[in-house]
């Protein structure tokens, strides 16, 4: 689903039960995709989704730090949305 700004913030609610629910939200600021909502995890992964995910971020926050950029599934999306 894609939802502009003004919208997503008076259906904030509903949009973060439709993306618990398993759907991916985009949010938009003038045309332009700006945000994802989606999940912060999986019902079937449990309580190991969050330990690779806090692996993950403690990894790229270190490299950031260096100013070592790495491929982050964010870092995906950003270069398919310029590939548009």
């Amino acid at each position: 689903m894609i939802a502009k700004l003004r919208d997503a913030k008076e259906q904030l609610s509903e949009l973060v039960k439709r993306a618990a629910g398993g759907e991916e939200i985009v949010i938009t600021v003038r045309g332009q995709p700006m945000a994802r909502l989606t999940a912060a995890m999986s019902p079937s992964h449990g309580g190991e989704g969050r330990a690779s995910w806090a692996q993950e971020l403690a990894e790229n926050a270190k490299s950031a730090r260096r100013g070592d950029p790495r491929s982050t599934s964010q870092s995906a999306w950003d270069e398919l949305r310029g590939e548009r």
